[in-house]
C-alpha cells in the first residue's frame, strides 16, 4: 500500500524482503457464473465486433464477482478483515481510495466502445454540399417503394441526382439485389444514393458511388425535402448495411469454418491451454501471442527464468517489457489460469458457499496490450490490426530488450539474397538484408479449378439465383507451390542505372534465401489492391502440405563465371570544383588551408558561415589538417583492404572497447573517432557480430547470427483471418499440440475437429530433425 503494485502471493513475500513494504491489501475475488437461461437472453449482435456491448458474444454465460477484502502485515502474514474500525484511519483510507478506483478491465471495455470493430466515422462525401439535383417535379411516396427495374421491394437505393429508385448490389451469398443502382450510375455518373428503409432523423446509409464508399451527407435532410420526403416522418424499415454484413457474418462463409462453429468441440485446460481474453479488439494479439509462445525458444527466456526475470524488474514493472513478456508467458503456458470446470450437476451437491467458486478461465493482457502498444500509431488504438504487422512489432521490441540475454527471436532470422542482372552488360549484383517473416504472393492465374471458379461467379451475377444456389462456396483454389514459384520469378526492374554500361537499361531481380531459420513465418499476401485502387482481400483456398521441401529457394551467392557490377547504383556526380575565393577566406580567419580546402569540399561550396560551422565541428578530428582526399585517393579505397585510424583506435580501445570493435566503428564512419563513438552506442547489437570478410566468392560470406540448416520444414500452427480486411474482423489460430490440433479462439481453447489450414493468413513452419 506503499506503491501500489498489484502482484500474486508467490512474490510478495520477495517484495517486502527488497523494499521493506509490509501492508498489504489483500483482494479475493469469488466468481459466480450466471447462465444464459438465468440472466437475459442476448440480443442480436449490432456491432462488428468481439466481446463488447453490441457485439458477438464470446460465451453464453456472463461471470459476476464477489469480492472479499482484508489488510495484511508481514513478515507474520497477519491478517485483518476490511473494513474494520480498528485498522489505522490512513491505511482505512487508502484502502478505500484502491477500491474506489476504476478496474483496468472496465477503461479497457469503456476503450474498446469507443472505437474498434464497427468500422470508422464515416467521412463527409466531397459530393453533398453541390450534389446535383435534377428539377423533373419527381415525388417519392413514404412506402410502397419497388425498384424500377425489377421486381424487388428491399435493398432498394434512392439516388439523390434524378429520384430513381432502384435494388443494391447482390451479396456473395446470393441476396441483396440486382446490382440495378450500380448499372444506373455507371450508365449517368450520378455519385450519391440513399438506401430506403434506413432513413430516420438522425441517420440514413448513404453510399458515394465514385468515392466507393458509406459516406455522411451533412445535407441529406434538403436532398429528401427535393423529393418530397420529410425526414423527420420516416421510420427504420430496413436493415442496415453493418446488420446485413452481420447477418452474412453469421450465416455463410470463412467465420463458421474458421471458427469450427458447426463442431461439437471439445474444451482443454490445463499447462499451454489456457485462453486470452478479447479486450474489444485484441484477437489479433491474442492469436499471435499464442503461437509465439509455442516455440521453445520464447518458453526457455520468458516461462523458464520467470522468476528471476520477475525478481530482477525495475520499481515499476508495468513499464518493464521483459517483466511484462514473463508475465504473460506463466499465465498462458503455466496452467494456473486454466483448470478443469466442474460439471453444474457435480456443483450443485456444494454448499452454497462454495457452489459458484469457480477455477479462473483465461487471461486478459491488459496492461501487455497497452505496453506494447504505447506510442505506435496504430497499435496503441482500440481498432482491428493486422497479425503479421503485430508480430514484426512484437519482434522488434524483443530486439530491443534482449541485449546481452538470449534472443528467442534468433529462431525466425533469415538472410535474404537479391541478385540484380544487367540485361545489357550480363553482369550481377548481390545483396543482402535480414528478414522475420516471408511474404508470398498469391498468383490467381495459377488456380486449379478455373472453370468451377468461372461457373460460380456467373451464378452469382445471374439474376435468377437464390441464395440456396450460391451455399457452397467455390474459391479458387491454389497450391503453395505456386505461391513459392511465384516468389522465385524473374522480376523485371526498369530504368535501372547499369554502372557497367554507366547509363540506364532493363535489369532481372531474383529473391532467394541466404539461411533458413528453425522457425519459419510465412505470409500469405491476401489483401491486396484492385485494379480500381481499392484495398481489397482474396478469397482464396491454399493447398498447404503438412510438410515441405524447400531446397529451390536455397541462395548460392556468386557463382563461378559471373561478372560482378563495379560499385555505384547511381551515375558518378562530375567533380567539384572547390571555391578558392572560400578557402582564401577561411585561412585569413587563422585555419590550416588544408582543414578549409576539406571544409569547403564537405559543404559543397555553400559559403563561408557553412563552411565555418564544419571547422568547428571537425576542429579536434586527428586528421583536421591532413590533405583532402578525393576520387581515387579515398581512404576506403576500393579493393583495398580497409586501414583504420591508429589514433581513433587507440582512443576507443581506452574506453574500453576490443581492437575489433573499434575497427569495426572507425569503418562505418569513415575513420573518425568522434562519430565512431556514436556509432558504438547505437549498434550494440553489432559488436558482438564477426567482421564479414570477403574469403567467398562476392564476399557473400554469412554472419554467425543467422541459424541456418536443411530446407525441410512441417507445419505446426497457423493464423486466420475473417473479415473484409485487416482494420474489421475476427483473429483466431490453430496450434499443434502434442500431435494434434487445437484451435485458440480467444478465452475458447479445444481440440481442432476439422483445422482450416487452406483458409489461413499467417503459417508457421518448424524444421524437420533429420
Amino acid at each position: 500500500m506503499n506503491s501500489f503494485l498489484g502482484m500474486g502471493k508467490r512474490f510478495v513475500q520477495h517484495y517486502f524482503e527488497k523494499t521493506g513494504n509490509r501492508v498489504f491489501l489483500h483482494i479475493k475475488r469469488f466468481r459466480k457464473e450466471i447462465l444464459k437461461d438465468q440472466c437475459c437472453t442476448a440480443e442480436k449482435p449490432t456491432k462488428l465486433a468481439i466481446g463488447v456491448e453490441g457485439g458477438f458474444l464470446t460465451d453464453e454465460k456472463r461471470i459476476e464477482f464477489e469480492d472479499k477484502t482484508s489488510i495484511v502485515l508481514l513478515p507474520h502474514w497477519l491478517e485483518v478483515p476490511f473494513p474494520n474500525e480498528k485498522i489505522p484511519g490512513k491505511v482505512q483510507a487508502l484502502a478505500s481510495m484502491i477500491l474506489m478506483s476504476e478496474d483496468a478491465s472496465k477503461k479497457e471495455e469503456v476503450a474498446a466502445m469507443a472505437g474498434t470493430w464497427e468500422g470508422e466515422k464515416l467521412k463527409v462525401s466531397k459530393y453533398a454540399e453541390h450534389l446535383l439535383q435534377l428539377d423533373i417535379g419527381k415525388k417519392i411516396p413514404p412506402s410502397g417503394w419497388k425498384c424500377e427495374k425489377c421486381e424487388l421491394t428491399t435493398n432498394l437505393w434512392m439516388n439523390l441526382t434524378d429520384g430513381s429508385i432502384l435494388c443494391g448490389r447482390r451479396f456473395f451469398d446470393g441476396s441483396g439485389g440486382n446490382n440495378h443502382a450500380v448499372d444506373h450510375y455507371k450508365e449517368l455518373n450520378y455519385p450519391l444514393a440513399v438506401k430506403l428503409g434506413t432513413i430516420t432523423a438522425n441517420s440514413g446509409d448513404v453510399y458515394s458511388y465514385p468515392e466507393d464508399d458509406l459516406v455522411e451527407d451533412p445535407y441529406l435532410s434538403k436532398h429528401l425535402a427535393h423529393f418530397g420526403i420529410n425526414i423527420s416522418a420516416l421510420e427504420k424499415t430496413d436493415k442496415t448495411m453493418t446488420e446485413l454484413e452481420i447477418d452474412i457474418n453469421q450465416k455463410i462463409g470463412e467465420w463458421d469454418v474458421i471458427q469450427e462453429s458447426s463442431s461439437n468441440l471439445k474444451p482443454l485446460n490445463g499447462p499451454g491451454y489456457t485462453g486470452m481474453h478479447n479486450l474489444g479488439n485484441s484477437c489479433y494479439l491474442n492469436s499471435v501471442m499464442q503461437v509465439l509462445f509455442s516455440i521453445h525458444d520464447f518458453q526457455k527466456r520468458y516461462y523458464n527464468a520467470c522468476d528471476q526475470i520477475v525478481l530482477k524488474c525495475p520499481e515499476n514493472p508495468a513499464t518493464d517489457f521483459n517483466t511484462q513478456m514473463s508475465k504473460l508467458a506463466f499465465g498462458i503456458l503455466s496452467g494456473e489460469y486454466s483448470k478443469k470446470i466442474d460439471l453444474m450437476e457435480e456443483r450443485q451437491q456444494l454448499p452454497e458457499s462454495q457452489r459458484y467458486i469457480l477455477p479462473p478461465l483465461g487471461i486478459k493482457p491488459q496492461m501487455f496490450k497497452s505496453l506494447v502498444g504505447k506510442g505506435h500509431p496504430e497499435f496503441s488504438t482500440k481498432k482491428q490490426q493486422d497479425a503479421q504487422e503485430y508480430f514484426l512489432h512484437i519482434i522488434s521490441m524483443i530486439e530491443k530488450n534482449s541485449r546481452g540475454n538470449d534472443n528467442p527471436c534468433d529462431c525466425f532470422r533469415f538472410q535474404v539474397e537479391e541478385r540484380i542482372m544487367c540485361s545489357s552488360s550480363k553482369k550481377v549484383r548481390y545483396s543482402k538484408r535480414e528478414d522475420y517473416c516471408l511474404s508470398l504472393p498469391v498468383p490467381l492465374e495459377a488456380a486449379i479449378n478455373k472453370d468451377e471458379v468461372r461457373a460460380y461467379n456467373e451464378l452469382k451475377t445471374n439474376e435468377k439465383t437464390s441464395s440456396a444456389d450460391l451455399k457452397n462456396i467455390v474459391r479458387p483454389i491454389i497450391p503453395l507451390s505456386e505461391c513459392l514459384a511465384a516468389f522465385q520469378d524473374v522480376e523485371p526492374v526498369e530504368e535501372f542505372y547499369s554502372s557497367a554500361i554507366n547509363g540506364k537499361t532493363t535489369a532481372l531481380k531474383t529473391t532467394r534465401l541466404s539461411s533458413f531459420p528453425d522457425y519459419l513465418m510465412v505470409q500469405i499476401k491476401k489483401f491486396t489492391i484492385g485494379d480500381d485502387w481499392v484495398p481489397r482481400k482474396l478469397d482464396i483456398s491454399l493447398q498447404v502440405p503438412d510438410e515441405i521441401d524447400l531446397n529451390t529457394l536455397r541462395g548460392h551467392g556468386l557463382q563461378y563465371g559471373e561478372e560482378e557490377l563495379p560499385v555505384g547504383d547511381s551515375p558518378p556526380e562530375p567533380p567539384m570544383e572547390i571555391c578558392e575565393v572560400t578557402v582564401g577566406q577561411l585561412v585569413d580567419m587563422g585555419f590550416p588551408k588544408e582543414a578549409c580546402t576539406k571544409a569547403v569540399f564537405h559543404t559543397k561550396n555553400q559559403g563561408v558561415e557553412v563552411a565555418m560551422n564544419w571547422i568547428m565541428e571537425h576542429i579536434d578530428d586527428p586528421d583536421f589538417a591532413t590533405p583532402l582526399k578525393t576520387g581515387n585517393n579515398n581512404i576506403l579505397q576500393e579493393g583495398k583492404p580497409f586501414e583504420p585510424n591508429q589514433v581513433g583506435v587507440e582512443l576507443l580501445m581506452s574506453m574500453g572497447f576490443s581492437m575489433e570493435q573499434a575497427t569495426r566503428a572507425l569503418k562505418f564512419t569513415d575513420n573518425n573517432p568522434e562519430r565512431a563513438v556514436d556509432w558504438i552506442f547505437s549498434h550494440a547489437d553489432d559488436l558482438n557480430q564477426p567482421m564479414e570478410t570477403d574469403d567467398s566468392p562476392g564476399g557473400q560470406t554469412q554472419l554467425s547470427k543467422f541459424r541456418d540448416g536443411p530446407e525441410k520444414y512441417k507445419l505446426i500452427a497457423f493464423i486466420s483471418h475473417m473479415g473484409t480486411s485487416t482494420s474489421v474482423g475476427h483473429y483466431v489460430c490453430h496450434i499443434k499440440k502434442d500431435g494434434q490440433w487445437v484451435i485458440f479462439n480467444d478465452e475458447k481453447v479445444a481440440i481442432s475437429e476439422h483445422p482450416p489450414k487452406d483458409l489461413a493468413y499467417l503459417y508457421l513452419f518448424q524444421r524437420m530433425v533429420q
